[in-house]
């Protein structure tokens, strides 16, 4: 109980889940579209899953004992008490109190444009992605596939990641998930790449970084 209580105060916004758990992607979802960028821990994925389960049980959960979510360190509820606030118009304040969504100025969004120039230019290669996105997943395994191994930011494990999201948007990006940069520059998302490569650019542009 006490490692349930540690992992549910490291972020503002925490979220036990199961991948395979519809409720858990709809609060997630929801979390996302209100500027949060939540903790997801899937008890499916971890070894100690079955413990946590219990622990969160021990902590107010129901008999369903996912989605479990936190906000601020302190337990809110599972799918049906998260819905129920968001309705009553709560649950964004909340967020806003445990400083799980930030309102940025004009001079935030170019300091966070900056950071995501920054990471793209840290390798040859570099792709911005969600942990849970499988077009991600799959231009990573393309370009594996063609000798290179890229640099991968998932931007849902940063504090920042719904300001990096708008920033690649304003960067020119169609769908801001994956981003593809080479050599500093912006590719684009899964179609630009996939063009690419179906018309034999891709490879010209990867051979700097092909491993030998």
């Amino acid at each position: 109980m006490d490692r349930v209580r540690d992992m549910a105060s490291k972020k503002a916004a925490v979220i036990f889940t199961k991948s395979s758990c519809c409720m858990c992607h709809s609060i997630k979802t929801l979390f996302y579209e209100l500027g949060a960028s939540p903790a997801i821990h899937e008890l499916d994925h971890d070894a100690n899953g079955r413990e946590i389960e219990w622990a969160l049980r021990g902590l107010g959960c129901n008999n369903q004992a996912v989605p479990a979510v936190f906000i601020g360190g302190k337990y809110v509820g599972s799918a049906k008490d998260v819905i129920s606030l968001h309705v009553d118009g709560s649950l964004k304040q909340m967020l806003i109190d445990a400083r799980a969504i930030w309102f940025y100025k004009i001079e935030d969004i170019v300091i966070v444009m900056d950071k995501v120039m920054k990471l793209a230019s840290e390798k040859g290669v570099v792709i911005f992605s969600k942990s849970s996105c499988c077009l991600s997943y799959a231009v990573n395994i393309l370009f594996q596939e063609l000798g290179v191994h890229p640099l991968v930011y998932e931007i849902d494990q940063d504090p920042e990641g719904r300001e990096m999201e708008k920033a690649l948007i304003r960067l020119g990006c169609n769908a801001p998930i994956p981003a593809v940069f080479i050599a500093g520059k912006l590719v684009g998302s899964t179609n630009e790449v996939m063009s690419h490569h179906l018309s034999g650019a891709l490879m010209p542009l990867l051979k700097p970084y092909q491993m030998s």
